[in-house]
């Protein structure tokens, strides 16, 4: 028995194809026992394998489609990749641009509209009126306390009421029986003496009841009733918002403790640090912006009313002074903000938005769009910044057209190809 499987004539162990997909072959072989299987030459496998390799689709190489789209510092993009990136370009034309400083500041309140109202006199908290936020008008009850030593003062003042009246009772007595001869002359100057202490020293309790807070009112009432009592009123001395509260109820309280702050927010101060190099552009009396962070797309019209006549020796920046009108209230005390001072116009001025500058290599750079979807990046040197734009001093020429929109996408194309900017 012959033991090649190669010949012609032995076709029970020919493998047979039974399909055909995308990248292989299915062959079949036909069942047979094993005592008929017969020794396989190598060069049969060697075949087998060669034809299934050929169906195979060739696999896409990489670097038959290089990527780089970027010659001699053009950037190159096709219409479905500028969409990708969103490219959006801006025609720019010269028009007026307000050249301006910005200074860092704080809002504080108007210390000319602020009271830090205190207690003229010791005593216990035994109601609270008002808390922080409540607006109040001028004289309106604050707080109310409870004094032993109000309730001496007013006991003084009574005493010393009783004995004035005493004495001008004596001194109209002396004063008639003078006139009948009845006593001296020395004698009637005696109890005309004796009144005026009287007087005087009633005269003072007084004063001293006023000082410690006691109103004109009160005193009336001590005078009719001749009753003492030992409670004082805290009140507002102007019409403002509570801001600051620092007493509560059964607290005992002295006369250097700061119980309230009141201020009238009306208009506030916004404090400012002007670099010593910027002095020169400060000028008093002069109409400014104000923006804060709180409200970054308002802005706050307001006067300078302070220039500082020395600067600060650590800092070198002279403090200025804004005051802005606050009707509704927006701008709080400790706000940041920041001063805008403009300095000139320049009647002819090319300007782009902010997006539209991009930083490679600590330089400023923008794409120009040139014709057929080529991008041209070019150094520029900036100006002064306005709201969300930038003056362009140099490295571009009205009537060009530049990305605003999508400039970080080409600035990866530099990056990638290591485009040198044009000079």
């Amino acid at each position: 028995m012959s033991h090649d499987l190669g010949r012609a004539g032995d076709r029970s162990m020919t493998p047979t194809v039974i399909g055909v997909s995308r990248g292989s072959v299915r062959w079949v072989w036909p069942s047979v026992s094993l005592r008929r299987l017969r020794p396989v030459p190598l060069l049969v496998w060697v075949l087998l394998l060669a034809a299934q390799g050929c169906d195979r689709d060739p696999s896409p190489n990489p670097a038959a489609h290089p990527a780089n789209r970027s010659v001699e510092g053009i950037v190159r993009l096709t219409q479905q990749e500028m969409a990708r990136a969103g490219i959006d370009v801006l025609r720019v034309k010269a028009e007026p641009f307000t050249v301006h400083r910005e200074f860092p500041a704080t809002v504080q309140a108007n210390a000319n509209e602020l009271a830090e109202v205190t207690t003229l006199i010791r005593g216990r908290v035994v109601e609270v009126s008002v808390d922080v936020g409540k607006d109040v008008k001028k004289g309106e009850r604050l707080a109310l306390l409870d004094s032993a030593d109000l309730g001496l003062a007013e006991g003084a003042y009574l005493k010393a009421s009783a004995r004035q009246h005493e004495a001008q009772l004596a001194y109209e007595r002396a004063a008639n029986l003078h006139e009948h001869r009845a006593i001296s002359l020395a004698e009637l100057q005696r109890r005309e003496a004796e009144m005026k202490t009287a007087r005087a020293d009633a005269r003072e309790a007084a004063h001293r009841l006023t000082l410690l807070g006691v109103a004109s009112q009160e005193l009336q009432r001590l005078d009719r009733e001749q009753t003492i009592r030992s409670d004082v009123a805290i009140r507002a001395p102007f019409a403002g918002r509570v801001i600051v509260r620092n007493i509560t109820r059964g607290e005992v309280i002295e006369t250097a403790q700061k119980c309230f702050v009141i201020a009238d927010l009306s208009d506030v101060w916004v404090i400012g640090n002007v670099p010593e190099k910027d002095v020169r552009f400060i000028r008093p009396d002069e109409s400014v912006k104000v923006v804060v962070p709180a409200y970054p797309h308002a802005l706050f019209s307001g006067t300078i009313t302070h220039i500082s006549d020395v600067l600060d020796p650590e800092t070198r920046t002279m403090r200025l002074r804004v005051t802005v009108p606050n009707p509704d209230r927006l701008l709080k005390p400790e706000m940041f903000a920041m001063v805008q001072v403009y300095t000139a116009t320049v009647q002819e001025a090319l300007r782009v938005p902010l997006a539209a500058v991009q930083e490679i290599d600590g330089g400023k750079m923008i794409f120009v769009k040139r014709a057929d979807d080529r991008f041209e990046p070019r150094r520029v040197v900036l100006g002064d910044e306005q709201s969300e734009h930038v003056m362009v001093l140099e490295g571009l020429r009205e009537g060009e057209e530049v990305v605003v929109k999508g400039a970080f996408a080409l600035k990866s194309e530099v990056e990638i190809h290591r485009v040198e900017p044009t000079p």
